[in-house]
């Protein structure tokens, strides 16, 4: 009977996918402009048919707002490939004509200075619908087709209605990139008779799949920190318009049905109002009405969370807005058998199609709502400032302007008021300058944001995370911080508040035409400096001991260039050093002597002679792509440098071209005996690794190094004498997850991979349960956790005791080469920039580490 049954779903399945048109999809009774193309008629099938493209959606939505008086198309911005970011901006011509004021008007609402004024019975609600921020949960991309042929062609009472009373902004791609990537890869290997088995190459994705964006970070995780060109461009336009509702469509598992929010109602972030997920229940009235009238099923409250703020369904909560998230059983290409039967791409169309339609329903409903509450949101700020001991934070490093740079300008993206620090000021045993630091007063209408960006937290309502449980940005940066009280605000410790931050740039400290020159190693951009230096042949030698001239003292890990033994290359390195000061924000310093008044000498025999990194970083079989593009992005785009993405298969091969080789988190159980032979030969030879997470733990288990990993038992211990209900099994397992925390480790500032660091303890952030032992010789673990080293986040009793004082980096010696392990991920999402500071030493300090401090 079972069989049967399965047998008739499927087949009644192909029969509507066969059948698919425009009436599948479209509400009934409704009349539409026969003026308005539909997708067919410009792309040549209908929504479902094929997967659209990015081209072929932008071609769409071009055609469809030049037929259409609804509604305009803008650029907001180009991807890393080049594609166009655009919004539709939708409602009626006499809204557009007047949408400068519109906006003027509504953005008023998040001013408290003047919102008290303002009538909202009148005034049209913002709703923001966004799709596939994942370029290979596509169904969103393409159900956009059929929602702007909607907005532009549907004619009656309802539309007249919602036109009149919104503003709609339709972003049909969050994604650009991994949508075309994905599109290209299930249109290639669709058939023409449709092969829904899940074995079928069409529904598995090469390496690294079109979830991510080019350099492959998952989007849905960049709102709050802005690393990329897509989320820069999303969040600008989110702050023009400040919308009170956005949309966020995704797919999850093939098995899944459909999910709306709320989420799991004891993981809601503590700064997100109890009224936002008040009106969150009131649209998912309205999504259950509209998916039943279709036959879906369905379901909220279960699997997702809203804690992490830099998603796009989290984003707006702590924006005045309600961000909500869909999530659609996924097709992974045009149809594919799932538990239910079949499930077709069509049917995943229609169903994101279908809350787009509650969405905009349900905001009219309650539009007087949803405009009142964001007045009241941002009204409400200067209140809790006010009950807030904390009345400002203070960040900034007088030694690395580009970090103090970078934060800043993530803060003022997201409309946070950031002010310069105008006098010195000494605050929990720290001192901070004026001009190289800033204020961040805690009453501004941001207030829930700032706070959240801030604050460190580990007292929580549940022990499970869909994502991160923490994100504090001074940690990340590794910026000295500090909280102020009323009393520190004294009148005129902050400056002119700033618009947006300059690019710092720097100078030659002396004249051209010395001895030698140096260049400190404390600015973020020092190595890309030097890399500017090493690519073109130049010496450079790396101090191990301090140096004075008698006027300024250098630390370790000045890098020198000594002028005098490359003459032919003077004009070559000053045009360089015009370069450095003007675009890396890194002061050169001219030096006249060799001959140190204190400390060593240039010519000393304890300096390290400086190689240009040529770097590969392993990619493919079973290589996190995530922690790959993370690599890739960070040399490619921030340090200019040349990086060959290496795929596992070709270890077995001549590695000699190379001298670093990363391996981000793996798991590599396809990499041969022969393979691992050739890699730790090439390692012998003089290669150096640098490695973390599974990727560590592989070189360890292949034997290439002998770093030894603490047992995992802790993660499964049970008790033989105690009961367990079965209920308690997923909570009890998932709160041994270390979803994303920040700890702190001790470092040894005499250390080449600290070299530059400004305090011997440092923020690390770890979202595994990896945890290295102690090496037997002491020197070669210069990283190593506190005995209380959580700072901020989530982290289980039994966890902690296992990272206490566990290594966070290890050094181990492989014939003439090294293998540097570290614990954690130092790139992570490519917002933690002071770790990246152990990554950089590592890759160009690493090979100078003696022997003697190496395992």
């Amino acid at each position: 009977m079972k069989k049967n049954l399965t047998l008739l779903l499927t087949l009644l399945s192909f029969v509507a996918f066969a059948q698919v048109d425009m009436t599948y999809y479209l509400p009934s009774g409704v009349s539409y402009n026969p003026d308005i193309p539909t997708p067919k008629e410009v792309l040549g099938y209908h929504p479902g048919e094929w997967h659209v493209s990015h081209d072929q959606l932008l071609y769409y939505m071009r055609e469809v707002s030049e037929a259409s008086d609804r509604m305009v198309m803008q650029e907001t911005g180009r991807t890393y490939e080049g594609r166009p970011l655009v919004q539709l901006t939708v409602s009626t011509p006499a809204n557009l004509a007047n949408l400068d004021q519109i906006k003027a008007d509504h953005k008023k609402l998040t001013d408290p200075s003047v919102s008290g004024s303002m009538n909202t019975q009148d005034m049209p609600i913002v709703m923001w619908l966004g799709y596939s921020i994942h370029g290979n949960e596509a169904s969103g991309s393409n159900a956009s087709l059929l929602t702007a042929y909607y907005l532009a062609a549907a004619t009656g009472s309802e539309m007249d209605e919602l036109l009149e009373n919104s503003i709609i902004i339709l972003d049909p791609s969050y994604n650009p990139d991994g949508l075309h990537r994905f599109s290209t890869w299930v249109n290639m290997h669709r058939s023409h008779v449709i092969n829904p088995d899940p074995n079928d190459r069409e529904y598995g994705e090469a390496w690294p799949g079109g979830r991510t964006n080019h350099y492959w970070f998952d989007l849905n995780r960049d709102w709050l920190p802005l690393a990329h060109p897509e989320s820069r461009a999303r969040i600008a336009r989110f702050h023009e318009w400040k919308p009170n509702i956005l949309t966020d469509h995704h797919e999850m598992g093939t098995n899944s049905t459909y999910f709306f929010q709320p989420g799991i109602p004891s993981r809601k972030f503590p700064w997100t109002p109890d009224k936002n997920v008040d009106l969150t229940h009131k649209m998912a009235a309205f999504h259950a009405k509209y998916l039943d009238q279709i036959g879906s099923l369905y379901y909220s409250e279960e699997s997702f969370d809203d804690f992490y703020i830099g998603k796009g369904s989290t984003y707006p909560d702590v924006n005045g807005s309600v961000g909500i998230l869909f999530e659609q059983a996924s097709s992974r290409g045009h149809a594919q058998e799932n538990d239910y039967g079949i499930l077709t791409f069509p049917m995943a169309v229609r169903n994101h199609f279908t809350t787009t339609l509650s969405t905009m329903a349900s905001g009219i409903a309650h539009r007087e709502e949803f405009l009142d509450y964001q007045k009241e949101f941002y009204q409400s700020a200067s209140n809790l400032a006010s009950r807030d001991a904390v009345k400002a934070y203070l960040f900034g490093s007088a030694k690395d302007p580009i970090k103090n740079y970078e934060l800043a300008k993530m803060l003022v993206q997201h409309q946070i008021e950031v002010y310069p620090l105008a006098k010195n000021i000494s605050k929990s045993g720290k001192s901070f300058e004026a001009n190289s630091a800033y204020v961040v007063p805690m009453n501004q209408p941001q207030y829930r944001l700032a706070k959240a960006i801030f604050e460190t937290r580990t007292s929580f309502n549940d022990s499970l995370f869909y994502d991160v449980s923490t994100w504090t940005m001074p940690l990340a940066f590794n910026l000295p911080y500090a909280e102020l009280g009323s009393k520190d605000l004294s009148t005129g410790l902050m400056g002119k508040k700033i618009e947006f931050p300059e690019m710092p740039t720097a100078e030659l400290i002396g004249s051209k035409g010395a001895y030698a020159y140096a260049i400190e190693p404390y600015g973020y951009l020092a190595f890309r400096a030097i890399n500017r230096l090493l690519s073109k042949k130049v010496v450079v030698q790396m101090l191990n001991q301090t140096h004075s001239d008698g006027t300024r003292t250098y630390p370790r890990g000045t890098m020198i260039i000594p002028v005098g033994i490359q003459e032919n290359k003077r004009a070559w390195i000053e045009q360089i050093i015009d370069q450095i000061v003007k675009e890396d924000a890194v002061n050169v310093y001219a030096l006249n002597t060799g001959l140190a008044k204190s400390g060593i000498d240039l010519g000393s025999r304890s300096h390290t002679t400086m190689e240009e990194p040529k770097v590969a970083v392993l990619v493919e079989g079973g290589v996190s792509s995530n922690e790959a593009g993370e690599v890739w992005h960070l040399l490619d785009q921030r340090y200019q440098m040349k990086v060959t993405l290496l795929p596992v298969d070709r270890l077995g091969r001549d590695l000699s071209r190379y001298n670093r080789i990363i391996i981000p988190n793996a798991y590599l159980g396809s990499v041969s005996d022969s393979q691992k032979e050739n890699l730790k030969e090439w390692i012998s030879q003089g290669g150096l690794i640098i490695a973390w997470k599974n990727g560590g733990k592989w070189l360890a288990d292949s034997e290439i190094t002998r770093v030894k990993y603490a047992s995992r038992s802790n993660d499964d211990k049970e008790e033989k004498d105690t009961f367990k209900t079965y209920a308690d099994l997923s909570a009890e397992r998932g709160a041994q997850v270390t979803g994303g925390s920040i700890f702190e480790a001790r470092v040894d500032l005499t250390h080449p991979l600290a070299y530059g660091m400004e305090s011997d303890r440092m923020p690390l952030f770890r979202n595994h349960n990896l945890a290295m032992e102690k090496s037997k010789n002491a020197y070669a673990n210069p990283f190593v956790y506190t005995a209380s080293p959580l700072l901020s986040g989530y982290v289980s009793e039994e966890n902690l005791e296992k990272f206490k004082n566990s290594p966070a980096v290890t050094v181990s010696n492989v014939g003439r080469g090294k293998v540097i392990t570290l614990a954690d991920n130092p790139n992570f999402r490519a917002f933690w920039y002071g770790t990246n500071k152990i990554f950089m030493n590592a890759l160009f300090f690493g090979e100078g580490i003696s022997r003697g401090a190496g395992e």
